[in-house]
């Protein structure tokens, strides 16, 4: 007898960029769309919309309440839905998966006792959601938004805050770089926690690293509400393992591959191979800000010189850089600017490929044919070294480098 598969999907607003269809495909035998649903269509779909359950994300979880028949005791006591389940009656039931995401990253993090104060900063369902489960566990919840009671600029007033959770939409993309706060005005914070998982690293977080602060995005919060929701679709117990696992495949596919080192030394050929290998969009920095500058890149140097060149490549990687899942060779001296470092850290792992001077070619690189190649080298390693994740010796062929990148865990 054939088995009929629930219908399942997301539904929001603007989907384009949700990584849940792959997350879904993970994690059952169901069929799961896309449901891009404008806010005066969001009454008929509810009620003749074609679907067995849904997922729900914003605009729309507190705004679905009036057309749940009933609600799950996590649903009521947050005020907001973020899965449906159509009932053979017609029916709709909602609960809050949110509740078990939200409990796995903050279990994942360390957790927080009793009595420990934390803030949250937003107030919509998301924040509400966070808010509960953070009760749940004691500790002292301070909630700030433009709207509310207190202000995100009260924030010095909670300088005791051991642990910070964003759950408002601030620094997701295609914002990259926004953020609502200054973490120095949480001295005692040990935790920062950001819903937002595009980008990987939000300004926030990458100010939390820089601070040496344990921080995490919402991706495992997306993947535990995905697991418990599979189990509401299905009616089958999920084990905890596969959390991991899924976690563990989807920051991989989503990470941009970033290639940096000496002008020469193989980036662009790598790059192009590394990206085949994996069935990755590749992006050549130089050929792009080609394509930007209208000329070719001596051309624009002598026109123009380093300083103005600099500033437009660091335009070209702050676009590539809010990409995901791809592989991108940039030109050797992106590791002069400090500031081109979280355009390609926010999403990526950083490669340096290292070769040996005397192999590396000058041509058609104004740097290089102006320069030492040893003096230049001796300025730029300790950047390079700043920039990376992992170093790769590239002494052998393309494809020989290619497998060392990906026997390096680099994938």
């Amino acid at each position: 007898m054939e088995v009929t598969r629930p219908r399942c999907g997301l539904l929001g607003e603007r989907l384009a960029h949700s990584y849940s269809p792959r997350l879904h495909a993970m994690l059952g035998g169901y069929g799961y769309e896309l449901f891009e649903v404008a806010p005066e269509r969001l009454d008929s779909f509810l009620q003749d919309g074609a679907f067995d359950a849904l997922n729900v994300t914003v605009p729309y979880k507190q705004r679905v309440l009036p057309y749940c028949a009933v609600l799950s005791e996590r649903a009521r006591t947050t005020g907001s839905v973020n899965t449906l389940l159509r009932r053979a009656d017609g029916a709709l039931y909602g609960d809050n998966t949110d509740y078990d995401g939200f409990r796995w990253l903050l279990e994942r993090n360390g957790g927080v006792r009793p009595g420990e104060h934390a803030v949250v900063l937003g107030d919509g369902g998301a924040s509400k959601t966070v808010q509960a489960v953070l009760r749940s566990c004691g500790a002292a919840v301070t909630a700030l938004s433009r709207s509310g009671a207190q202000g995100f600029d009260t924030l010095k007033q909670h300088a005791d805050a051991v642990l910070l959770v964003n759950a408002t939409p601030v620094g997701m993309y295609p914002r990259n770089g926004e953020r609502l706060i200054d973490l120095a005005d949480l001295p005692h914070c040990r935790c920062v926690l950001d819903l937002v998982y595009n980008p990987a690293r939000t300004r926030l977080l990458l100010d939390a690293e820089e601070r040496g602060v344990r921080c995490e995005n919402g991706l495992a919060m997306l993947v535990g509400q995905a697991k418990r929701a599979a189990e509401l679709f299905t009616g089958t117990a999920i084990p905890d393992s596969r959390r991991d696992e899924i976690l563990c495949k989807l920051n991989g596919q989503v990470r941009n591959l970033i290639l940096i080192g000496m002008p020469g030394c193989g980036k662009s050929t790598v790059g192009r191979l590394l990206a085949a290998r994996l069935r990755r969009p590749f992006y050549d920095a130089d050929a792009e800000l080609v394509r930007t500058l209208g000329c070719d890149i001596p051309t624009f140097f002598a026109r123009h010189g380093e300083a103005d060149f600099r500033e437009a490549e660091t335009g070209v990687l702050e676009r590539l850089g809010k990409g995901s899942g791809c592989v991108i060779a940039t030109g050797g001296g992106c590791v002069t600017r400090v500031e081109n470092y979280p355009l390609l850290h926010q999403n990526g792992s950083i490669v340096w490929l290292r070769r040996p001077l005397d192999e590396l070619p000058k041509n058609g690189r104004p740097i290089s044919q102006s320069s030492d190649l040893k003096d230049l080298y001796a300025v730029r390693q300790p950047m390079y070294d700043r920039f990376c994740d992992v170093a790769v010796d590239c002494r052998g062929t393309p494809e020989e480098t290619v497998e060392a990148i990906l026997q390096g865990g680099i994938r």
